[in-house]
């Protein structure tokens, strides 16, 4: 930046010289004026230095904010929007060309944003490879959502660093904010929730908040703060849904699946609160109370003649998985309530698998050791591959319920689980259909060779005390009308 320069001039008049005394004093008003200039571009500079990003010369979080802060007070034109943008992958670009070509790419990118957006916006880095713009006319949600992915298109554009050509893409999240009504604080919040919506549906997109996303937030921001006290207050229950052999009704394994009893929100399924555990460390507390609740539950069971040609099957969190004590600690649970391991199933999901193969390995084989069953669950998805499963000791693969539904409807997952059915074959493991809702379905996996299988069309996950009355009959009824048989029973409940 540059700052006014400033000269003091004194003119003599007449036939005096200047005495020495005045031109000393002069001096001195010159040097007080000079030291008084030297302050002003001093202060001038700190200022620019506390507001502006140093590597672009863009507002940083400081000036945004007192920005914002002015564009929300009452009466001010609104409504105001905030793009919160993040680009995609900026590490991998510095781990290839070095920090040096990031930090120039980010220079260019911010030129290029200076060049093509209104000189009244606002653009702001916040550090890394986030940035947030604030333009400076008034916006609903649709112009600020198609402004946003203008800018995206922008940002995609192929930028030379040193040598090298390349492009990232960006995610951005929109929120609206209106003068006198909603805060900073509230805007940013916004349009980063979007941003993690736009994030998760795959990145390189644009989202705009909503009240549905509001909704779910909010509903996150609960489950964080109320979790740790369901796990030791009792609001956490147990369901149960049955798995059967589709030739016969037969019950062959039972699956726990954990649900929340809120105080206002009603019974949760795990979708909603088990993703938070995980990202809050309570995954671990949260699993050892699964496995230790459906382990007293079978138990129960078992010691009352129920149960006892079935499999409980548990699903295990990655936390729980590469944890070191895993292993010690599921053993002395089956201890505690007098378990066989071999009746017990852990269900892990392909990308836990890839996520760290050599403890995953150390942690299964323990496992094995004690006759506990390993299964995959969500097969199917992309993650795993013929090396892992070579690699580990599994038992059995669960289809991915995508696949399971969609058959009778889509040639591609009718080829996909064949394949997979074959595959489990050629392994030697069992395999189950998850999501089984139409008897097409069942049928389809029936003809397929894949004769295990659950979901709605065979029983819904339903309380201890209703399963009770299925594991007492052995079977679930269905009526399937399969080739070669000639039951005719009644539906399985739902």
């Amino acid at each position: 930046m540059t700052y006014p320069r400033a000269w003091l001039g004194f003119i003599k008049v007449g036939d005096r010289d200047w005495s020495m005394r005045e031109v000393n004093v002069l001096k001195a008003i010159a040097a007080l004026f000079a030291q008084l200039q030297a302050r002003v571009e001093a202060d001038e500079r700190l200022r620019y230095i506390a507001m502006h990003d140093d590597l672009t010369g863009l507002a940083n979080r400081r000036a945004l904010l007192e920005h914002m802060e002015d564009r929300l007070r009452p009466g001010s034109p609104g409504p105001v929007a905030a793009f919160f943008l993040d680009l995609d992958r900026l590490k991998a670009l510095n781990d290839f060309l070095g920090h040096t070509a990031g930090d120039n790419f980010i220079r260019t990118l911010a030129t290029r944003l200076r060049e093509n957006l209104d000189p009244g916006d606002v653009i702001a880095r916040l550090g890394g490879d986030e940035f947030v713009i604030v333009p400076a006319k008034p916006m609903d949600a649709e112009v600020a959502g198609a402004e946003a992915a203008r800018i995206q298109q922008l940002i995609g554009r192929r930028v030379t660093v040193g040598e090298e050509t390349v492009s990232r893409g960006a995610s951005v999240g929109v929120a609206l904010g209106i003068p006198g009504e909603t805060t900073v604080a509230d805007v940013l919040r916004r349009a980063d929730h979007a941003l993690l919506s736009a994030k998760s549906s795959g990145g390189n997109g644009v989202a705009v908040f909503t009240d549905a996303m509001r909704a779910q937030f909010e509903l996150q921001d609960d489950v964080e703060l109320n979790l740790r006290g369901a796990v030791s207050d009792g609001s956490l229950v147990l369901h149960y849904q049955p798995e059967v052999d589709l030739r016969t009704g037969r019950i062959v394994a039972l699956e726990a699946l954990v649900r929340w009893q809120h105080p206002t929100r009603g019974l949760l399924p795990p979708g909603a609160f088990v993703g938070v555990a995980e990202a809050t460390n309570l995954a671990g507390e949260l699993g050892r109370w699964v496995i230790r609740t459906a382990a007293e539950q079978f138990a129960q069971w078992r010691r009352r003649g129920l149960a006892s040609n079935v499999v409980m099957r548990i699903n295990v969190s990655p936390v729980q998985l590469v944890s070191l004590d895993f292993v010690e600690t599921m053993e002395g649970i089956l201890r505690r309530y007098g378990i066989d391991g071999s009746s017990v199933c852990l269900e892990i999901t392909e990308h836990v698998v890839v996520q760290d193969l050599a403890r995953t390995q150390v942690t299964l084989r323990g496992l094995k050791r004690m006759g506990v069953q390993i299964a995959i669950d969500d097969f199917g998805t992309g993650y795993s591959s013929l090396s892992h499963l070579k690699a580990l000791p599994v038992d059995a693969v669960k289809i991915d319920r995508g696949f399971v539904q969609r058959l009778g409807a889509s040639a591609d997952d009718l080829a996909i689980v064949k394949s997979i059915v074959g595959l489990a074959g050629s392994f030697g493991l069992g395999v189950v259909g998850e999501g089984v809702e139409t008897t097409v379905a069942a049928r389809t996996l029936v003809a397929l060779g894949c004769y295990r299988a659950q979901g709605f069309l065979i029983a819904r996950p339903m309380p201890a005390e209703e399963v009770e009355q299925h594991l007492a009959a052995g079977r679930i009824a269905l009526d399937l009308d399969l080739p070669g048989t000639s039951r005719s029973v009644l539906p399985g409940q739902s």
